[in-house]
């Protein structure tokens, strides 16, 4: 698929597009708070492939080939903001139907998305998303921290996300680490989201208990499913891609062919 910047609201966003089957949905990719379009590789074509569905991979504001993030500061509500910057993004490309496939961070705005835009949505597809704040995320963070200040993990991020990484870190690191936003949670957004859910996660994620994925599966309106992965961590698209690749394909084509 061929990249290209898109203007959202004056907000410079790199996509990647490809809409070939026609009428089928767009599968969005969302990645996680250091991720990009990059970084999911080769995973979104092949998902495609066992779908025949559109996809739509882009870089979130700050990272990857779009515009750097005006500031690091985030309100609580930062993930709310991105849903409704990708509802904006939708309609610029003109997508009707979709089915969103978020990661961590992702899969939050994933879950947002479908409870603010129930019309749009045809599918979910969580893994690792958070709806609330566990002592457990806070560790994950604070010890991701530390890597960056005592690792080669900057520059390692530096070939994704060139010199937006600092910007992009403090963001990610100084909301999740902040008092203020230990009350955040979305449990009271979930019952107006009714399209079908699969919650993929690792047993042992770092970043969060399997109390996401059971407090998500059972507050959504649409019908829900998990999928817990043992001896995987926070990332089991990267893990163990060909079973998440797997069950995707099986959830999705079963929601589609179904029509």
């Amino acid at each position: 698929m061929e990249g290209r910047i898109i203007d959202v609201n004056g907000k410079k966003l790199y996509i990647e597009y490809s809409n070939s089957f026609k009428n089928k949905p767009t599968i969005v990719f969302l990645h996680d708070s250091l991720g990009c379009t990059q970084l999911w590789r080769d995973f979104p074509e092949k998902l495609s492939e066992a779908t025949q569905c559109n996809i739509l991979v882009y870089d979130r504001l700050g990272y990857g080939k779009s515009s750097p993030m005006p500031t690091y500061e985030r309100d609580n509500d930062y993930m709310e903001t991105e849903a409704d910057l990708l509802n904006d993004l939708l309609d610029e490309l003109e997508i009707k139907e979709m089915i969103l496939f978020g990661h961590s961070d992702g899969g939050t705005i994933a879950l947002i998305s479908a409870s603010k835009y129930p019309e749009k949505t045809k599918a979910v597809i969580c893994e690792a998303g958070h709806i609330f704040v566990e002592d457990v995320t806070v560790k994950g963070v604070s010890d991701a921290f530390e890597a960056y200040k005592t690792t080669s993990l900057p520059e390692r991020l530096q070939k994704y996300h060139g010199d937006k990484v600092d910007m992009m870190v403090k963001a990610w690191t100084e909301i999740w680490l902040s008092d203020r936003f230990r009350s955040w949670n979305i449990e009271s957004m979930l019952k107006n989201s009714k399209a079908p859910l699969l919650f993929i996660q690792g047993e042992n994620d770092e970043y969060g208990t399997l109390n996401q994925v059971e407090k998500t599966i059972s507050q959504v309106s649409g019908s829900a499913e998990k999928f817990i992965i043992p001896n995987v961590g926070h990332t089991p698209h990267k893990e163990v891609p060909e079973v998440v690749l797997g069950k995707s394909a099986e959830f999705i084509n079963r929601i589609v062919n179904s029509q």
